[in-house]
């Protein structure tokens, strides 16, 4: 671990009165457990960012830039005047009459409409008639074989368009070279466990409380829960390598997560958005600095996998519904505020553990073979992290930190963190 420390020497307070929420206090060392509390956020007003106009400027700017000023001289092409085009308009002949359409009587094999056709592969929008050369109209189309009504339809289911756009996001022809590369990519991209046994001036306690405030952080902007991860992600391998004080942890933080904002969302935050969040405590400036360092100590490497992908990949392969999506999003979502626990433990494997827990706990068949198959995970290969999920579960609503637990309660994820509505199991299949 690297010797560079940032800010001044700041005496140490007890872990517990550290909080993001109140940067005044950390900053000049005055932590009091009786101070009143500030909002994480304040209140902010979430302006809608216009896109900027990119239409044609009218006025006095628009002089001289006419590209068609010189359509509207007077008179051009040597002195004649400029007339307008004239249009062509083909005449419509005149509607003949329907002949009567004859009907073959050596037919073995009953006639079938080109509706009929279509029903089999669309329902039909309406009748449909083909028009001939000269104008008549057939209703009627007959087969002399009946071989020629099957191979018309495999005519037309093959030249049926893919539907391209429910496939794109999996690429089913590269899903086990993709996946495999992933679980390659999550060894050589993951912190150190332990790691902050050397940090001399913060401990798990502030790291928990950093998380809570990031927790909230991207509520408030709505931003996505990759983003949330990539973040947290970045915070740890960042302190693996870098000895950080307390007063500047916060920094770390707010840089953290504009650059996964960056990184993951169409329309990320604005730098003086980090900056208001902190309490105006840092500067724009110092965001920018510390994002530069961020990403030098982390050798641009900004694209891991995270467990949110692998928890979403897992929920998409056993087709889970809205509410055991929500549950296993809040179990991998608590791992993120223990470092000291779950750093250990490859986020695959987390992944894997918290799907587990969430069907048990809704009562379906908890590990599938479908699941066994794709994640290329048995139960056993993550049962000492699925035991201390379930703990972590169990005792949510003691943790100091509350900011996942009140973000689950609403109806928005079928309030699955109510243990009221939705208990946690007492025990797990395999403790049993």
């Amino acid at each position: 671990m690297s010797s560079f420390v940032f800010g001044n020497n700041v005496n140490r307070e007890d872990t517990e009165n550290l909080g993001p929420r109140r940067v005044k206090q950390v900053n000049t060392g005055l932590t009091t457990r009786n101070a009143p509390k500030r909002a994480a956020l304040g209140s902010i007003s979430n302006n809608i960012r216009v896109q900027p106009s990119r239409a044609a400027k009218t006025g006095v700017e628009n002089v001289g830039q006419d590209e068609n000023a010189f359509v509207k001289s007077a008179k051009i092409f040597g002195g004649q005047e400029n007339k307008p085009f004239s249009i062509f308009v083909e005449e419509q002949p005149a509607r003949q009459p329907l002949k009567a359409v004859t009907r073959s009587t050596n037919v073995t094999k009953p006639a079938a409409t080109l509706c009929d056709i279509t029903s089999l592969v669309r329902p039909p929008l309406g009748p449909i008639s083909t028009a001939t050369e000269d104008g008549a109209v057939c209703q009627d189309v007959e087969f002399d074989s009946p071989m020629v009504l099957d191979s018309t339809i495999e005519e037309i289911e093959e030249t049926r368009p893919l539907d391209r756009e429910s496939i794109i996001t999996t690429v089913p022809e590269y899903a086990k070279e993709i996946y495999s590369y992933l679980r390659e990519a999550e060894l050589k991209n993951r912190p150190k466990p332990g790691y902050m046994k050397k940090q001399q001036d913060i401990t798990n306690s502030m790291r928990s409380i950093l998380v809570d405030w990031m927790v909230e952080v991207s509520e408030e902007y709505k931003l996505h829960r990759e983003t949330l991860f990539l973040a947290v992600n970045y915070i740890d391998r960042f302190l693996s390598q870098m000895s950080v004080q307390r007063s500047k942890l916060q920094l770390v933080g707010a840089a953290s997560m504009f650059l996964a904002s960056k990184y993951e969302e169409i329309y990320p935050p604005d730098v003086g958005e980090f900056s208001y969040i902190t309490d105006d405590t840092y500067t724009k400036k110092q965001v920018l600095r510390m994002e530069s360092l961020v990403l030098k100590v982390l050798s641009f490497d900004v694209a891991v996998p995270t467990t949110n992908w692998f928890c979403d990949n897992l929920l998409k392969e056993c087709q889970a519904d809205e509410k055991t999506r929500a549950l296993a999003m809040f179990l991998a979502e608590l791992t993120m505020v223990d470092a000291d626990i779950y750093l250990k433990y490859l986020p695959s494997v987390i992944a894997s553990s918290a799907v587990f827990l969430a069907r048990y706990a809704l009562g379906q068949e908890a590990w599938p073979a479908s699941l066994s198959q794709s994640s290329q995970y048995e139960v056993n290969q993550f049962a000492s992290c699925l035991t201390e999920l379930h703990q972590t579960y169990c005792n949510a609503h003691k943790h100091p930190q509350q900011a996942l637990v009140e973000k689950y309660k609403t109806s928005k994820f079928h309030e699955v963190s109510d243990f009221q509505k939705h208990p946690p199991p007492s025990s797990l299949p395999f403790m049993s």
